[in-house]
């Protein structure tokens, strides 16, 4: 298995330059999981022929509109389209109240249920995992409070080598080769050893959505060799000064923090309105970190 991420929206603030605000859709063996949520959304989800009723969780790092604003649209259309399996969402404690204030000023009773998580605590809390992945919540440095994630798919099982099992091995000891563990006889001696018949699996893919932040080395240790980064480059590095007062990042920061995390690719979005060509946002981040690409809306990437 592999994970994959589909771009809807990469603008920082404001739809502009027919770019639309921050949400990503990842996909992990078929599962689907909605990362934050701007406006247009849904819009974005139609035109890349994704289906709401495939969404079962949503994942919100903070409230600043453009990282919310679509959510209450998604939410009222898999209502009409008559959705009843309850949707999980996580996100700040406020976003509850939001949500109960407009399904209450509206008069709406949804025909599902939301099962609300609210993201509190430092990093590296284990908020979500089902049989594909394990999602840490990543705290970051912004003016409000704000929660990036890391998605880690499964440990897979290690792989037998047919061709090098003894024969008679029962159901049992099958089940410890595959989980790596060596096999004992009755006595306590070692009958086989599991490297001998198997192979071991891959590393788990990790991908860390890195949301609005200031320059933050403090998550390099939940993110470290993650196979793909995704982190805000809301500005160039003349911008610096812009950056901090806004608690934002430049190129220049994202690529450092890709580089010292030794992440295998950088994935940088989240640009200013400023910026109509991004080649030059680009080029600076890949001075220092060079497997660096934009966030396009429409793309998928694929970790493994």
């Amino acid at each position: 298995m592999a994970l994959s991420v589909k771009i809807l929206g990469a603008s920082a603030a404001a739809p502009a330059h027919h770019r639309h605000q921050t949400a990503q859709l990842l996909t992990a063996n078929g599962s689907k999981y909605l990362i934050d949520c701007g406006e247009g959304t849904q819009m974005q989800l139609t035109r890349y022929k994704e289906k709401l009723a495939s969404i079962h969780h949503i994942f919100i790092s903070h409230l600043h509109g453009d990282h919310y604003l679509g959510l209450m649209g998604i939410l009222s259309s898999q209502h009409l389209l008559g959705r009843t399996k309850a949707l999980h969402l996580f996100g700040p404690p406020d976003l509850r109240e939001l949500i109960l204030v407009n399904l209450r000023i509206s008069q709406t009773l949804l025909n599902f249920d939301i099962i609300f998580h609210p993201l509190e605590g430092e990093s590296g809390k284990l908020i979500f995992e089902d049989k594909q992945v394990e999602v840490y919540q990543l705290k970051m440095n912004h003016r409000i409070a704000c929660y990036g994630f890391m998605f880690q798919e499964k440990p897979k099982r290690y792989s037998l080598r047919k061709e090098k099992l003894p024969a008679g091995l029962s159901l049992q000891e099958i089940a410890l080769l595959v989980q790596g563990k060596d096999i004992y006889d009755t006595e306590g001696q070692l009958a086989y050893r599991a490297s001998d018949l198997t192979k071991e699996p891959p590393v788990p893919v990790k991908y860390a959505y890195c949301a609005d932040t200031a320059y933050h080395e403090e998550i390099i240790p939940w993110i470290e060799g993650a196979h793909g980064l995704y982190h805000e480059a809301t500005f160039m590095q003349d911008m610096a000064a812009r950056a901090k007062e806004t608690f934002h990042s430049t190129t220049i920061q994202a690529a450092t923090l890709a580089q010292k995390a030794k992440v295998h690719q950088l994935i940088i979005g989240h640009y200013s309105i400023r910026y109509k060509d991004l080649t030059p946002l680009l080029a600076e981040a890949q001075t220092v970190f060079p497997n660096t690409r934009l966030a396009i809306e429409g793309e998928s990437i694929v970790f493994s």
